[in-house]
């Protein structure tokens, strides 16, 4: 058989959407400046769908340091892995600057957060160790799974007596293994923006022997009194053994770090294959991340200016009627009654008739009749975008009660041609 026989984009969970949804719900293309409002299919949209938080992708003192230090050291430099030829003063100096931010004893700044965080599974854990992992972890999380040749359980989300149950399971295997128990929590989930049972988790240490790691890629920047995360927000720092967090959110970058005890960031060091073999986070974008925490440092009126229109939106969603689930984050999953027509349907009528730009969350993401549509407010965001979002959403949502949706036409492909 030719290996590339078996390439049909029908028989593969997303592929087989490909001709209805390939430049419209799928690689949509976006133009224009990173902000609340950008082009798409040459049509001025209000944006809910980038993970720019704090505003910070636009902003002046953000596009001059990027400007500024990609004249001076161009994208290239540092040439090489940090183990070889990659390592300067600057990422160092940044890895101290985010250990002191989250405190920690160390950090590592890492190239990519996807890759970074399943090379940290893999780094952690040998076939002796058991990891326990929330059902709904992120994607590199369940990556960092398959690379694991140890046992690996997985608990029902947030749901501690479940957890438990698990860590039983665990304990007694690493009896027999001499082994040890890894824990993975997200802060914040992505997807329906629950916050991990972090204070449930650390309870349980009290009754158990294991490690906790958390990634918190939403968390950071958002979360906590000065943003510094998930667990600052539940002030438990101090408990949580191993954070994670990345700058693609944010911090408006590329990238990601993982903080801990000295000893075994060290190890992490010397260890994390995602890290030895690949090339360095470029110069530029090491002095962007400085600027970026200096400013989230700095500048507590973004991370306000963000929670203000968090609470406005979600507040006038909440008492127009919709579900927004157990958000406790910058996320606003909106949950809605459907299938994948009604869905589509009602994600058109917003694009081309509201001129609002969302993304949309089906089964099996979301249980059969149920689909999700998901808004990320930032800090750059104006209350106008926001009323005049909340009046789209109703306008929709009348539509969808009615049936309107149900008995359209799935959307025609001509629609969605590049």
């Amino acid at each position: 058989m030719d290996l590339f026989e078996k390439f049909n984009l029908n028989d593969t969970p997303l592929g087989k959407y490909y001709e209805l949804a390939h430049g419209y719900f799928m690689y949509p293309q976006l133009e224009g400046e990173i902000g609340p409002r950008m082009k798409f299919m040459g049509k001025e949209m209000i944006v809910w769908s980038l993970n720019n938080y704090l505003g910070l992708a636009n902003h002046p003192e953000v596009r001059k340091i990027d400007a500024d230090a990609s004249a001076e050291y161009g994208l290239a430099y540092p040439m090489g892995a940090r183990m070889m030829s990659g390592h300067t003063k600057e990422h160092r100096k940044l890895e101290k600057e985010l250990a002191d931010f989250v405190k920690r004893e160390d950090a590592f700044v890492l190239n990519y957060g996807y890759q970074g965080m399943f090379s940290i599974i893999d780094s952690l854990v040998n076939r002796k160790d058991v990891i326990v992992y929330d059902e709904e972890a992120h994607a590199c999380i369940i990556d960092g799974m398959r690379l694991h040749i140890g046992k690996r359980f997985t608990y029902k989300h947030n749901d501690m007596e479940s957890l438990e149950k698990q860590l039983q399971h665990a304990e007694n295997l690493t009896k027999e293994t001499g082994g040890g128990i890894l824990v993975i929590t997200e802060g914040v989930y992505g997807m329906t923006a629950e916050l991990g049972d972090i204070p449930g988790i650390i309870a349980l240490k009290d009754k158990y022997n294991f490690r906790l790691l958390i990634d918190d890629a939403h968390g950071i920047g958002t979360m906590g009194p000065t943003g510094a995360g998930t667990d600052e927000h539940f002030g438990l720092q101090s408990q949580v053994d191993l954070y994670f967090g990345t700058f693609a959110k944010a911090f408006a970058g590329i990238g990601a770090f993982i903080a801990g005890p000295r000893n075994v960031i060290n190890y992490l060091r010397y260890n994390m294959r995602s890290q030895i073999y690949a090339k360095s986070l470029p110069m530029a974008m090491v002095l962007g991340i400085q600027k970026r925490l200096e400013m989230i440092k700095t500048m507590p009126e973004l991370r306000e200016k963000l929670w203000n229109n968090v609470h406005t939106l979600q507040n006038g969603l909440r008492n127009a009627g919709f579900d927004l689930g157990k958000t406790q984050s910058p996320v606003t999953p909106v949950f809605l009654n459907g299938g994948d027509r009604e869905a589509s349907n009602l994600v058109v009528d917003l694009r081309e008739n509201y001129n609002i730009f969302c993304s949309i969350v089906t089964y099996p993401v979301v249980p059969k009749g149920i689909f999700l549509i998901r808004l990320i407010p930032s800090a750059a965001h104006s209350f106008e975008d926001i009323q005049i979002t909340i009046k789209a959403f109703n306008e929709v949502k009348d539509k969808l009660d009615s049936g309107f949706y149900k008995e359209l036409d799935l959307p025609h492909k001509k629609i969605i041609e590049d």
